[in-house]
């Protein structure tokens, strides 16, 4: 392989080869944005580019200027050999050169350096440019949380810090008074941890909230900020509706939980001291008994370690046993006693108490009687006395009488 590049012969090749190569890479990879026209019978060739940077030749320390568009298009002509490859490179300046102009507003020409091969059409040919006095000022950063309403039930924005807190701004005096707010926008929908160092963009805008285009320093501000779920432990009631059946009444009712801790945005917390569980309907109860019920929570609260609540209802029932004989004690032996007032020696008695152990209670279960010990012939009126079982003490039990009138012989 030495000798072949020691041939004259097959470097001329080997060169030959490369033109060739370089020819048609040229040919396939202009700008797909050019479009290029070959005038017959010339050896002249145009492209046209549109998206063209334009130079600002100025003092950029002292003047701010408006006008100059970003982009143009530019049309080269020109010998191929010459153009297709200074339209691939893009070897050639767009410009418009504003040294030596005084502050106002002027008509320049969009100027161009390229090869003097090339002819060059620029669209615009010109543009009037406003030039100003650059001017400079810091300003406080404000921040916006948007999307609050998409936050988590009970979830809420708390402290919060930008760093920095303050930018720089240059651009033209007038712009510098327009400005009206420079602030940043964080989007919190969903969130429920804390924002650690988000960097966001600074937008300003003018006092009636028109963006302006400027460019601060920095262009961007890092933002903190804690993300919240207060809470606060309150009592819980138990509301009811209805009335229980005729013959029964609520002796106690009471939750398995006494306080509940819920969880919302500080201000609904702040005028909450109790919460309730949904009513229970009475009218539904007839006996001692265990129901589930769940919370009644306000809009904006929750509570997730409390989805329902154990509520036990003691139920006092009233039963009338009627007729229940009179029965007296500690007569002597010989006495007899006849009845007044009631005449027919009986009575009627009402048990009031745990809905179980009423309903249980027969005649058998209760005595009712008067103490006759020592009483000695004659007329007496003795009160009237009711007994019930050990295992019913707490049921209680009344007649509709206080006292009987007897005579005894």
């Amino acid at each position: 392989m030495d000798n072949w590049f020691k041939s004259k012969w097959f470097v001329r090749f080997a060169a030959l080869a490369f033109a060739i190569v370089l020819y048609i890479f040229v040919e396939t990879t202009v700008n797909s944005s050019t479009t290029e026209s070959a005038i017959p019978g010339t050896n002249t060739e145009t492209q046209t580019l549109d998206d063209v940077p334009v130079e600002i030749r100025i003092d950029s320390e002292k003047y701010v200027v408006s006008g100059v568009p970003e982009y143009v298009t530019v049309s080269l002509e020109g010998p191929p050999n010459y153009l297709r490859p200074i339209v691939l490179q893009r070897n050639f300046d767009v410009y418009v050169d504003l040294v030596g102009l005084e502050e106002g507003e002027h008509t320049v020409e969009i100027e161009y350096n390229v090869s003097n091969q090339l002819e060059a059409y620029i669209e615009p040919k010109t543009v009037d440019v406003f030039i100003e006095e650059k001017a400079s000022q810091e300003f406080d950063v404000s921040v916006d949380f948007i999307n609050q309403d998409k936050l988590p039930a009970g979830y809420e924005v708390g402290d919060f810090e930008l760093d920095p807190s303050t930018v720089t701004i240059s651009s033209s005096k007038s712009i510098i008074d327009r400005i009206g707010v420079v602030k940043v926008f964080v989007d919190v929908a969903e969130l429920k941890e804390s924002i650690d160092n988000r960097e966001v963009p600074i937008n300003v805008y003018d006092a009636q909230g028109n963006e302006l285009s400027t460019t601060p320093s920095p262009e961007r501000v890092k933002v903190s900020a804690e993300i919240n779920n207060p809470s606060k432990t309150v009592s819980l009631n138990v509301p009811t509706t209805g009335e229980l059946p005729e013959g029964y009444s609520l002796m106690s009712i009471s939750a398995n939980v006494e306080e509940v801790e819920i969880f919302a945005k500080s201000n609904i917390l702040a005028d909450i001291n109790s919460i309730s569980t949904e009513e229970i309907d009475l009218s539904e109860v007839e006996e001692t008994g265990v129901v589930e019920v769940g919370l009644s929570l306000p809009d904006g609260v929750q509570a997730p370690d409390v989805e329902t609540v154990e509520v036990t209802l003691e139920v006092e029932h009233a039963k009338t046993l009627e007729k229940m004989p009179i029965e007296v004690d500690g007569l002597e032996e010989g006495q007899d006693v006849t009845f007044i007032e009631p005449s027919d020696e009986a009575t009627n008695v009402t048990l009031v108490g745990n809905e179980k152990q009423v309903g249980a209670l027969t005649k058998e279960n209760v005595r009712v009687f008067i103490d006759a010990v020592g009483v000695e012939s004659g007329k007496h009126t003795l009160p009237i006395e009711v007994e019930v079982d050990s295992e019913s003490e707490n049921v209680s039990a009344s007649t509709g009488l206080e006292e009987v009138t007897i005579n005894v012989n």
